[in-house]
This record gives C-alpha cells, sequence and structure tokens, in this order.
C-alpha cells in the first residue's frame, strides 16, 4: 500500500510538532506540509497538485475554525479528517462534520496509535470501494457473450417485481431499486423518488434477487451495489452507507462481516 499522505493544520507551532513527532514512528504516513491556519489549509485542501489522504485538523483556529473549513469544501473526495481539539465537547461536532476521529490535546500516543490503526483500516477500505466501482465501470464498458438458444429463455427472463396497487398492476425492474426496507407485512421498494410497496417478506424477496448486485446490510435493508456511492465504518461494527442520491442507510452488527466480504470480494 502506498504511504498515507498526511497534512497537519493547527495554529499552535508546538502541537503541530507533537504531531509531527508521532508521525515519524509510522512509516506508512507521509508528512507532506503543514499548515498555521485555516485560510493556509483551505488553500491546500482545494488544490489538486496536491492530493491527501488524511489531514489532523485543528478545531479552534483564530481565522477559520476547522469545521468552517470543512463547511467550505465539496464532501466528496475529501480526505480523511481527524479533528484535534483541547475541548471534548467538539466530539460531537466533529463527527456531524464526517471526521473519522478526534484528538484530545494533550495527545496521548496510545491514543494515537489507535487513531491511526483506525485511519489504515478506512484506507484500505476506501482502495476497496475505488476498485469495485472500476470493475463497475469496466463491466458496463465489456459487451455481455450471447447466450446460447438453450439459455436464452433463462436469460432474457426480466427481473422485476409486480406490484399491486388500487386495483392496478404494474412492474417494477429490480435495476430501479434503490434498496428494499421491510415493514411488518410489507415490503418497500425504494427507486428514484419514488416508494413501492408490496406485499412479502425481504427474506422471499432476497431469493429472487441477483446474488452479488444486491447486498442484505441489516434484517430490514437490502441494498443495490449499483447505487452505492460510499461506506463508511461506523461504531460497533456497523458501516454508514450512502447512496448516490445522498441517502444515508446504517447495517446492523450483525451483516459487518457481509459488508466485509463484499469489499474484501474486490480487493483480491
Amino acid at each position: 500500500m502506498e504511504r498515507i499522505r498526511t497534512l497537519i493544520v493547527d495554529d499552535e507551532p508546538l502541537a503541530r510538532r507533537r504531531i509531527a513527532q508521532l508521525l515519524e514512528l509510522a512509516p506508512d504516513c507521509a508528512l507532506v506540509g503543514e499548515c498555521r491556519n485555516g485560510t493556509e489549509a483551505l488553500a491546500r485542501l482545494t488544490d489538486p497538485a496536491f492530493p491527501l489522504d488524511l489531514v489532523f485538523l485543528d478545531v479552534q483556529m483564530p481565522d477559520l475554525s476547522g469545521l468552517q473549513v470543512l463547511q467550505h469544501l465539496p464532501a466528496q473526495g475529501l480526505p480523511l479528517i481527524v479533528f484535534v481539539t483541547a475541548y471534548d465537547r467538539y466530539t460531537l461536532q466533529a463527527f456531524e462534520a464526517h471526521a473519522v476521529d478526534y484528538l484530545l490535546k494533550p495527545i496521548d500516543p496510545d491514543r494515537f496509535g489507535r487513531c491511526l490503526a483506525h485511519v489504515r483500516e478506512l484506507v484500505q477500505q476506501r482502495t476497496s470501494l475505488q476498485l469495485y466501482q472500476q470493475l463497475q465501470t469496466l463491466a458496463r464498458e465489456v459487451a455481455l457473450p450471447r447466450p446460447s438458444p438453450d439459455t436464452a429463455l433463462e436469460v432474457a427472463r426480466p427481473e422485476q417485481f409486480l406490484i399491486k396497487n388500487n386495483g392496478r398492476l404494474y412492474f417494477v425492474a429490480a435495476e430501479q431499486v434503490q434498496y428494499l426496507e421491510a415493514q411488518g407485512n410489507y415490503v418497500t421498494l425504494h427507486t428514484a423518488g419514488q416508494e413501492h410497496s408490496l406485499r412479502s417478506t425481504l427474506n422471499h424477496l432476497e431469493r429472487q434477487l441477483v446474488p452479488g448486485k444486491f447486498l442484505r446490510i441489516h434484517r430490514s435493508l437490502i441494498v443495490n451495489c449499483t447505487f452505492i456511492k460510499e461506506l463508511r465504518p461506523w461504531a460497533h461494527g456497523e458501516y454508514l452507507i450512502t447512496l448516490l442520491d445522498d441517502t444515508h442507510l446504517t447495517s446492523s452488527r450483525s451483516y459487518s462481516e457481509t459488508v466485509q466480504r463484499f469489499l474484501q470480494g474486490f480487493a483480491r
């Protein structure tokens, strides 16, 4: 794996030096720059000539706070953010701003080590997701072989759901379904801007879905993998899953291994 390109942003020279010293003990991290305030950080983070993987970002700075810096940046394509603060009350704000971790000053070496271990996992998972997306693009570009006459009927069978609503019958193609959600004795099919209610169980519908294209992430949720934009490890083995339309879904702990196997399958 390539070294983790790291930036330190803090208005205190001693704080920057402390993080730099701890990074020297991590050979897989490469310190590529330091910023003394939010304005310098904003300029560096918006410069495409200097790609970054990880930023240690101070919360309180005299010009722009760390939270304000992130508010000026697009959420997509950001490096991993670790907030550094002397005040624990900023912890919740940090995670609301999509930080992957936070460190309290003065920084404890053991706590810093655990933070880096978490960062390494996220970098690896992000790499796996990028590979998965590349494979998706490749699959769309490569023409599928024509089926033989013996298998043509089976391949041509449409993958769709029959919806009954107020005496009306209509079909919803499986490929249009972003995710399926169990709600009592019904399953709701979520498509772009619409919901379709189907009297069934999620277990029954799961057996009809194409393996590998749909992923069970919760006892009440199945997601269409082609609509996944981002997976973010969350607390207790859960994952925060963001779809292309910025819908957020959360996997359950009992399905964390399923999600991990799904990602590992594209990292071989």
